[in-house]
């Protein structure tokens, strides 16, 4: 096997984070599949390059000197994709590349865009990982991320981007479906859902992590299904799970949502571009979709009206 930077990029991204794991959620893959891509590097260079320990992966001596030329490779191969995209845009018209986890405010925020910015030719990325969003703006190809951070799962800002805090603490409601009996509560217990299916996507970064802290922390181990939110959607309507869900979520005649009794699940929305972006623009119009959004939903803005958020008075 030749070697490529994505293979170098994988090595230093394991070195940094410590662990396979961490790693993988870093580069936007699974476990399993950054485990046989380093196996195949190792069998490439006929040496293991980490050590795996209970505490995570260490590099060995061949991995060291292995990182120690490798990490020039990658910075230079960033440096260059960054400037080749900056001489490409300085020949074409205004352009803004925007990122996003997946958020229901994506859609008015676009529209306000459009609006705010005519004549500027807007590109939209979502994906299930922000670390792979940062990435993409460190290395120039987006200009903004709007992504959430899962509490008690910090985001690895990359160095040398700047961030605009939307939401320091965004609680995750439930979804339910109309005929639970935690339905007809205007608060839900976490303790009447312990008998239910939970449903949770393990590719958004923190997620499965996030879930199973609270469900720990509150004693209670429900049997867990993984998959898509586009999936949970439909199972929850049938009764046969209940999914965690952003409070933002408009109301559906065939599905309930609710807040959790002392707001256990939250994330931190926030903005990141590179520091010579001026974001005043884009930040306003997304702050002004989310309180669009918010407004919509009754339970949340009633929530964001008891917590004294700021968002709750912005016109």
């Amino acid at each position: 096997m030749e070697l490529e930077v994505r293979h170098l990029r994988a090595l230093c991204a394991i070195a940094d984070a410590g662990s396979l794991h961490q790693a993988a959620r870093r580069l936007g893959v699974s476990q399993p599949s950054l485990t046989t891509q380093l196996r195949r590097i190792e069998n490439s260079l006929g040496a293991e390059l980490f050590r795996r320990e209970r505490t995570g992966c260490r590099p060995t001596s061949l991995g060291r000197a292995v990182l120690s030329r490798a990490r020039p490779l990658v910075d230079g191969m960033s440096a260059l994709v960054t400037d080749a995209l900056a001489e490409a845009d300085a020949s074409r018209g205004p352009r803004l590349r925007v990122g996003s986890t997946a958020s229901r405010v994506v859609g008015s925020w676009l529209r306000r865009l459009r609006d705010a910015l005519p004549g500027t030719e807007i590109s939209l990325r979502v994906d299930v990982s922000a670390h792979a969003l940062l990435r993409s703006v460190e290395a120039g190809r987006l200009d903004v991320a709007f992504v959430h951070e899962v509490e008690g799962s910090p985001l690895a800002l990359p160095e040398g981007l700047v961030q605009r805090v939307l939401l320091d603490r965004e609680p995750q409601f439930i979804s339910l479906s109309r005929d639970h009996p935690a339905a007809r509560r205007r608060v839900v217990e976490l303790g009447d859902l312990a008998d239910d299916r939970w449903m949770v996507d393990p590719t958004v970064d923190g997620e499965w992590d996030g879930v199973r802290r609270v469900l720990g922390a509150a004693g209670i181990d429900p049997p867990v299904l993984h998959g898509d939110y586009l999936t949970a959607a439909s199972l929850v309507v049938l009764g046969e799970a209940v999914a965690p869900c952003q409070p933002t979520s408009g109301p559906r005649h065939d599905m309930a949502i609710r807040p959790l009794r002392g707001d256990p699940l939250a994330v931190r929305l926030l903005l990141a571009s590179r520091p010579e972006t001026d974001t005043s623009v884009v930040y306003g119009e997304l702050e002004a979709a989310y309180v669009e959004a918010a407004r919509r939903s009754s339970g949340y803005y009633a929530w964001l009206l008891r917590h004294r958020s700021p968002l709750a008075r912005t016109p």
